[in-house]
């Protein structure tokens, strides 16, 4: 706490600079050449989008997270850490672990960062994780290359002042996606922002289509010249009659010579459905999220889905666990002579809806004493039983 107040005063007394400004004015979003405006809360109205940044997000939040004492040797798990009450009984008043990481991970995903305050008691341990919008965010680069981020609450639980309120680098948890100068992250969909905007655009063109309905299909052709009334009252009518996916299919009246001219132009012939397809499968590699975990399921089968489910695991998911470790082990696990204690969210927890599999890896762990009978119950929520905690009791003790 002390640390923290000098940092604060020091940082007063220096000239700032304001690190959020047209360099990095891309984040909050960027008009492709398709006239679409691409940021984080309109690449959402893509259900790719959204499929892939919920999958991963509540993925990670899925997972049991622990936290453990570095020990001679090894380690253990410590229930009575202040983080680990965190996890066992949420992270602030409204939000159980669970949704904290899946907020973070959204806002990681979306938006190239997440920023939560770190707020600490007197001793120094958390007591709490608050999620401040990345929207709410101004970042400012000290003299001394450390970052300050000054927040103005628009809205909130916590109640909005408008008011400026300045947290220095200790006082944050600061998830990022992939940097181009170490400091702030850069989404994902700033940086392909064509590849959005051009998703975006043929989802308009698709919902203009039927929307309009009639002006695709065809035309009419008349005998004469029309004055400006004539054709008001013709547009009118047809409005009224036959525009709207409501009103497809019925019959036309036509008089005084008119004519009906079909036009060749069709979701087809545009290849609208193909773009359609490959811009699902553009935004799935964007995210590195195999198609199948995303409900795309062209050329897929049940054997190489349930081999993307594995590569799901280790190429999507385990980085970010990497880096969430590593934010948690800088932000919060360093404060108040804490660096003996670690945090790992547990990849494993991924067998628990496959149990064939999860007991046979049991079944190995048990043969090469990796685990004893009793941590083998104990994992699958079972009590222990005497006897259980020597290999020589055998894999009867289990059941």
């Amino acid at each position: 706490m002390i640390g923290r107040l000098i940092s604060r005063l020091r940082g007063s007394q220096e000239t700032r600079s304001r690190y959020s400004g047209d360099a990095y004015s891309h984040f909050s979003g960027h008009v492709s050449a398709s006239g679409q405006r691409v940021d984080g809360r309109a690449a959402e109205n893509l259900s790719t989008v959204l499929a892939c940044v919920s999958a991963i997000s509540t993925a990670i939040a899925s997972l049991p997270a622990y936290v453990y004492l570095k020990i001679d040797g090894g380690r253990q798990e410590d229930t009575g850490h202040p983080l680990a009450r965190l996890i066992a009984n949420g992270v602030n008043p409204c939000q159980s672990w669970a949704d904290w990481v899946e907020w973070t991970m959204a806002s990681a995903l979306l938006r190239g960062n997440a920023l939560s305050e770190v707020i600490v008691d007197a001793s120094g341990a958390v007591v709490e994780l608050r999620p401040i919008p990345w929207d709410w965010v101004s970042v400012v680069l000290l003299p001394t290359g450390r970052l300050a981020y000054d927040v103005v609450e628009v809205a909130g639980m916590y109640g909005a002042t408008g008011r400026v309120r300045r947290l220095l680098s200790s006082e944050v948890l600061h998830l990022k996606d992939r940097s181009d100068d170490g400091k702030l992250g850069r989404s994902r969909i700033s940086r392909a922002a064509e590849t959005v905007g051009g998703a975006l655009a043929v989802q308009d063109f698709s919902g203009s289509l039927y929307r309009n309905g009639l002006s695709p299909s065809g035309a009419f052709r008349f005998p004469g010249r029309l004055v400006q009334e004539q054709m008001d009252n013709i547009r009118e009518s047809l409005d009224r009659l036959f525009r709207g996916p409501h009103l497809a299919g019925k019959a036309m009246i036509l008089e005084n010579g008119a004519e009906w001219q079909p036009i060749s132009v069709s979701p087809e012939d545009a290849e609208l459905l193909s773009s359609r397809r490959f811009s699902t499968e553009e935004l799935a590699r964007l995210y590195q999220v195999p198609p199948p975990i995303v409900g795309i399921w062209d050329h897929s089968s049940f054997t190489n889905s349930e081999t993307a489910g594995r590569w799901f695991a280790q190429f999507t998911l385990t980085p970010w666990i990497r880096k969430f470790e590593a934010e948690f082990a800088r932000s919060v696990l360093s404060s108040a002579g804490r660096e003996s204690h670690m945090i790992e969210m547990d990849l494993s927890g991924f067998l628990r809806g496959d149990p064939a599999q999860r007991w046979q890896g049991y079944d190995v762990a048990l043969r090469n004493k990796v685990l004893t009978p009793n941590e083998v119950r104990q994992a699958e929520g079972y009590n222990v039983r005497a006897g259980g905690d020597t290999w020589d009791a055998g894999a009867q003790t289990i059941a």
